[in-house]
């Protein structure tokens, strides 16, 4: 059955005393201490991958002297790398129901790989580095959104998304401060900005293990169909494992057939295309820079900016699409995109421009990013939230580094302009089509019901 945390009881002798908290915390309107937490520990592991990221394009293209087609190529890798593991991620969290643990394993991997960045030197090296890293994000990245999802209100899932994105986003406008600090300082102190980067992986990893509860939420979905049906007096359900003195109820087992669904079938298709036309924020940092004359240690401060208005706009944002629509917040935040790339474009730039560019790129992600996942997550059963969160953002990460390995290339044949604005003409073109396509995903979703249980 779909449930929501409303419906459970606020105690039982079945649910752990976090869950209970959690409940309860939903039921008064208040963001779960769960989805806090697991915001800390984006906090802490954005400030680590961030700073990282923020001068990448600089040490690949001036220390290293690569081109932007080398560049175009490695964005591709960040974007993708992590792709075909968000749904191995969302599948062992769904099968297991322990979606901690599997986000602790990509938390993990991503903190290893700050460690032998401090010792890696060559270009193969750095994108082996960066391929090991994404997929850490990709394993991790579905469990914890599924965790979000299962210890919020569904009727403020978009909030709640909203907060953990927030505080996710305050790490991700720090990473980049400390870099600029560090190469104002240091001008060519990318070890140091390294050394700070595993330092802060370490800490949002231990945050995880020590802080976060282990919620199961397919567990969660069976005690509260059976309570419900213990509470109208129904006969126990047949087939089922409630009668077997000792054994843990699980709840509905895994199954692909969410892949059926033309709601979430729908949900994927409009994603994708979207985002083949969403090239990496590289690629616009690398053309302000360039027309507006940026000097390098003033680089990462174009990412700061972004993360600064991502940041203030995150949870209103989110309420905003808990009020109107969550699919049609998605698709309209692509209308910011289009307007960035213009501001980015153009032959000429000033100040406000670059400005202008930088907050439409927050209000882009502050749209996107945790409103696919609450879309998603609210129209996907328990036992199969995860996968189809990690289903979603495949197909996102897919599609994003096919545009960045093609906009790398466009760049380097036609050039700077002409590359950025054709990719705008065609996002403005898609807009209004991907709209069509979601009409009617942000109506009510009927609650699926467990076969067995009504048998």
């Amino acid at each position: 059955m779909y449930l929501s945390l409303r419906d459970r009881p606020a105690r039982s002798e079945a649910a752990s005393p976090e869950e209970a908290r959690a409940v309860r915390a939903a039921k008064r309107g208040r963001v779960s201490s769960v989805v806090i937490t697991l915001g800390v520990v984006s906090l802490l592991t954005d400030i680590s991958s961030e700073s990282v990221a923020a001068v990448l394009p600089l040490y690949l293209t001036t220390a290293l002297g690569l081109s932007t087609l080398a560049y175009g190529f490695v964005d591709g890798l960040m974007q993708g790398a992590s792709a075909l593991v968000r749904i191995a991620g969302g599948w062992a969290a769904d099968k297991g129901d322990h979606p901690k643990w599997v986000a602790v394993v990509g938390y993990g991997l991503s903190a290893i790989t700050r460690g032998v960045l401090l010792v890696a030197s060559s270009f193969g090296a750095v994108v082996a580095i960066v391929a090991v890293d994404r997929i850490g994000k990709g394993i991790r990245t579905a469990p914890r959104d599924a965790m979000i999802t299962a210890s919020s209100d569904p009727r403020t899932l978009g909030r709640s998304f909203g907060v953990h994105r927030t505080l996710d986003t305050i790490g991700a406008a720090l990473g980049p401060l400390l870099a600029f600090v560090v190469l104002w300082a240091i001008p060519d102190g990318y070890q140091t900005v390294f050394v700070i980067s595993f330092g802060c992986a370490v800490i949002g990893l231990a945050a995880l293990v020590l802080l976060v509860p282990d919620l199961r939420p397919r567990r969660a979905a069976w005690l509260t169909q059976h309570r419900s049906r213990e509470a109208r007096k129904l006969p126990k359900c047949k087939g089922c494992s409630c009668d077997i003195p000792g054994l843990e109820p699980a709840g509905r087992p895994f199954s692909w057939t969410f892949l059926t669904e033309p709601g979430l079938r729908r949900i994927f298709v409009m994603a994708g295309v979207l985002a083949l036309l969403t090239v990496g924020d590289g690629f616009i940092y690398l053309s302000l820079q360039s027309r507006d004359g940026f000097a390098t240690q003033w680089f990462p401060l174009l990412y700061v900016g972004t993360n600064v208005a991502y940041m203030a706009l995150a949870i209103p944002v989110g309420r905003l699409a808990d009020r109107v629509g969550r699919a049609r917040v998605f698709v309209w935040g692509h209308a910011a995109l289009v307007a960035a790339y213009v501001c980015a474009g153009v032959a000429t730039g000033s100040a406000a421009t670059t400005v202008a560019a930088l907050l439409l790129l927050g209000l882009f992600y502050a749209a996107t990013d945790g409103v696919l996942a609450a879309l998603v997550g609210r129209r996907a059963a328990p036992n199969v939230r995860a996968s189809a969160i990690g289903t979603a953002q495949t197909v996102v990460a897919v599609a994003r580094m096919a545009s960045s390995a093609l906009f790398g290339l466009l760049w380097y044949t036609v050039g700077r302009g002409p590359a950025i604005l054709t990719v705008a003409v065609l996002l403005a073109c898609a807009v209004p089509v991907a709209w069509y396509v979601v009409r009617g995903l942000d109506a009510p979703v009927p609650e699926p019901v467990d076969a067995a249980a009504d048998r």
